[in-house]
């Protein structure tokens, strides 16, 4: 295990290169992988460990979602069952269902979960707020877990561009003395980039931090505060969202992911660097009661309650849709849709 130099403090880490692929699958050369929801993670997931050599069956109820797994060649009573018979048959339970529905199956997934199986997770959730959610895992099965650090989709297109997406693990319990093994193997076999090492703690803490915070919640509210204050100034929706938006996605985000933050300031002009250097500690300041606030609301599980209650209501989807819809619908993104449009690569 590699020893990398973060910023002044030493992390383990797992690359490609002392753990590949070849290794992996001896690892997992006698197991059976089962996918257990094919909805977010679970096609990128399933259909990365395929593609890898690994021998994969998908558990997903009959519906559009077993539709999906069809067209995406799994054959009914071959490679993809319903979700007890999967489990029955996996020796390695990938447990990918949504944070409600693994609450909801959590009896029948954990009756088969016989002696010396593994059950794995992508999200710390269930483990961490067992109090909350009931999912408490026999004593004499791993139980482990590889969280991507992005979608299912990005994961599977990475993929097939050759890239690998960088993803933590952690180990809850070891029964058999083979955890750490068959989790890197199996972060390897989805795709991985590397693997930094958590805990199951941890990484649903950052992870829920993150989502509210600036990889979606705090990112939209910024974008529409700035762009609700253009448009209240008389700028036209066009120019407000390409100064928010556009400018952002497809200019300087590439730019400072590339090569850090201070190498997209140094490749903008002189005024602008002037104004970002003397903004971000407003903006900063504006900002970080309301993340430790976040972090509080995670850290105690109050914010997980809130997703348990909420989805889990019988309407969660259609309601979910209808705040889809409203963002869908507003000038800022209804701009958005045409800008798009009018790129270079869509013409």
């Amino acid at each position: 295990m590699a020893k990398m130099n973060f910023g002044g403090v030493t992390e383990n880490v797992v690359t490609r290169e002392e753990f590949p692929l070849e290794k992996a699958r001896e690892v997992l050369k006698d197991e059976t992988i089962a996918i257990i929801g094919y909805g977010v993670q679970g096609p990128g997931q399933a259909l990365n460990l395929r593609d890898n050599g690994f021998n994969v069956i998908v558990g997903q109820r009959k519906g559009k979602t077993w539709d999906k797994a069809v067209a995406d060649g799994w054959v009914p009573g071959e490679t993809l069952f319903e979700i007890e018979e999967a489990c029955k048959r996996g020796t390695i339970i990938e447990y990918l269902l949504s944070d409600a529905a693994q609450i909801e199956l959590w009896p029948t997934v954990k009756n088969q979960l016989t002696k010396g199986k593994t059950l794995y997770f992508s999200h710390g959730f269930g483990i961490t707020y067992k109090d909350r959610t009931g999912i408490v895992p026999p004593a004499d099965v791993d139980v482990i877990l590889v969280a991507p650090k992005g979608s299912g989709t990005s994961l599977r297109r990475m993929f097939l561009e050759g890239r690998g997406l960088n993803s933590s693990y952690a180990i809850f319990q070891d029964a058999t003395g083979k955890a750490k093994d068959r989790a890197i193997a199996l972060g390897i076999g989805v795709g991985s980039g590397y693997l930094f090492e958590t805990t199951f703690e941890k990484e649903v803490f950052s992870d829920l931090t993150g989502e509210r915070g600036t990889l979606m919640g705090a990112i939209q509210g910024i974008l529409q505060a700035q762009y609700d204050t253009l448009r209240e100034n008389g700028h036209s929706p066009s120019e407000a969202f390409n100064e928010t938006v556009e400018e952002l996605t497809q200019s300087l985000m590439p730019l400072f992911a590339e090569n850090g933050m201070d190498w997209m300031y140094a490749n903008c002009s002189t005024t602008a660097q002037r104004g970002a250097l003397d903004w971000k500690d407003p903006f900063y300041d504006a900002t970080k009661p309301v993340f430790d606030k976040l972090y509080e609301e995670v850290k105690t599980g109050r914010e997980a309650q809130r997703s348990i209650d909420s989805n889990s209501q019988e309407d969660y989807r259609e309601k979910l849709n209808e705040e889809l819809k409203e963002l869908r619908e507003s000038e800022m993104w209804q701009t958005g849709a045409v800008v798009r449009k009018l790129r270079p690569e869509n013409n």
